[in-house]
């Protein structure tokens, strides 16, 4: 539980700013171009030390990278609220940024070592599984009410109160760990050139909707973080304590699920943010209609996830239960690709908010249990780290493809004369319809690269503090 409400923070915070965005824009003077920094600042810090924050609670002890995270988030929180220029709150975001990124990097890592027993860690990263993918749907409704109850500054100082009530718990109910120690050394140029690398691609990515994807900015900073990833690469190849032991990329189930799980929210980040757009600007929704509209999925990732999944996945496996979802996900992309100007949120848009819904309840406790199967506990904090990474990164990229997509597709539709409406919604259908493409691709390697669960361990699972299902009448791989 712990852990969990520190997680629901971090992703409160990473969506209840969006609502936010017009009001800062208004307070502190910001242009259009800059005002995206509030977010990007944060996102860049985020993902581009995640996988670092991950292995440094491997080496140093989770829980204590745990409570590190949580003060600088607290504090920079603090500043963020009481920001009163536009540098200031960049900077402050970006410092928030490096604390959600040592928070939540380890917390996964933790699960599962202090669930060792397969049915209470299925549970447990089914409750994890809820909070990290269902979160944001609370930030959204809530960064509109409290913008509007009181200002924006309170979206941060909100922050404090829940920061400091999981630390005086944390410290009271988590186990202090070791970690494996750093008696070989550390290994800080490949530290430096990870975090380099990933923050590099994270600033390419988020600028392409300014810059494009052929523009001489996106190629050149693209390439020059692919070329500090195979310097990266190199010398974990050749160090002798490495930061990322290489051989971990072995495990197909680990390497396999993050491919996954890059592709899939990739594809399903759409949904939420061209979606959204899609209800206010054709539909006319307001904001707090908005956040209202996205319940469904909360509510089907929230039933699913804090029972229903785990159960299916000690019984099943989680490769057996996970096509389904991809495939359920898919399908609700394929419904939104066809949207119309005049549609019904009823008929148009809530049947594809169930199948998302539906899919992802069922997807990302699977994906989880995947990544984290077959790792050693002194890499824990490494693979909760890539399961962190492999999120954002691929929110940040699909959000770049399918915006830029539905941008480009719009501009020429209005210019060649079509109504604001007409051409916004034939930009979101194509935008959907390419993130429909995105989850086919992951059913692909989901079907491929991924090992099953052999059934007679599957067997053994069950009953282990889970009740125990029916006898099925078909197996695992109809299943």
């Amino acid at each position: 539980m712990v852990l969990c409400i520190g997680m629901l923070m971090i992703v409160l915070d990473a969506t209840i700013v969006n609502v936010a965005l017009p009001s800062i824009q208004d307070d502190l003077g910001f242009s259009q171009s800059s005002l995206a920094w509030v977010v990007n600042a944060y996102l860049i810090a985020f993902g581009g030390l995640l996988l670092l924050a991950g292995r440094l609670g491997d080496l140093v002890g989770r829980r204590s990278v745990f409570l590190t995270g949580l003060v600088v988030f607290t504090l920079a929180s603090l500043a963020c609220g009481l920001a009163q220029s536009e540098a200031t709150l960049v900077v402050a975001r970006f410092v928030q940024g490096v604390g959600g990124a040592m928070t939540s990097a380890v917390i996964l890592g933790m699960i599962v070592t202090m669930f060792p027993e397969s049915s209470e860690q299925a549970k447990a990263i089914g409750v994890y599984s809820f909070v990290a993918s269902a979160g944001g749907s609370i930030g959204l409704l809530a960064g509109g009410a409290i913008t509007e109850a009181i200002n924006w500054h309170w979206i941060f100082f909100v922050n404090l109160p829940i920061a400091a009530l999981t630390g005086v718990f944390a410290m009271r109910v988590l186990k202090r760990d070791r970690g494996v120690g750093l008696d070989q050394g550390a290994d800080l140029p490949g530290a430096l050139l990870i975090v380099s690398a990933l923050m590099l691609g994270v600033y390419t990515i988020v600028e392409v909707t300014n810059y494009g994807w052929g523009s001489a900015h996106t190629l050149g900073f693209g390439a020059g973080s692919l070329v500090l990833l195979a310097a990266f690469i190199a010398r974990e190849a050749r160090a002798q304590n490495p930061l990322v032991p290489l051989g971990i990329f072995r495990s197909r189930n680990l390497s396999g699920a993050n491919a996954i799980q890059t592709l899939m929210v990739a594809g399903m980040f759409g949904m939420f943010f061209l979606g959204a757009l899609y209800l206010q600007r054709v539909l006319g929704f307001d904001s707090l209609e908005v956040g209202l509209a996205f319940l469904p999925v909360t509510g089907l990732i929230g039933l699913l996830s804090l029972g229903f999944s785990a159960r299916l996945n000690l019984r099943f496996g989680p490769r057996a239960t996970l096509l389904p979802g991809l495939v359920s996900i898919g399908a609700g992309l394929l419904v939104l690709s066809q949207i119309t100007v005049g549609a019904s949120y009823f008929t148009a848009v809530l049947p594809a908010m169930v199948l998302i819904g539906a899919g992802a309840g069922l997807s990302f406790p699977s994906l989880m249990s995947l990544a984290m199967s077959g790792v050693a506990p002194e890499e824990a904090g490494l693979a909760s780290g890539m399961v962190n990474t492999s999120l954002q990164v691929g929110g940040a990229l699909g959000l770049a493809v399918l915006a830029t997509m539905a941008t480009n597709r719009s501009s020429d539709l209005l210019a060649g004369g079509d109504s604001a409406a007409a051409a916004l919604t034939s930009g979101y259908r194509l935008a959907f319809l390419i993130g429909a493409g995105l989850v086919a691709v992951a059913v692909a390697v989901a079907a491929l690269v991924l090992e099953p669960v052999a059934a007679a361990e599957g067997e053994a699972l069950v009953g282990e503090g889970v009740e125990e299902l029916p006898e099925p009448a078909f197996s695992s791989e109809a299943a």
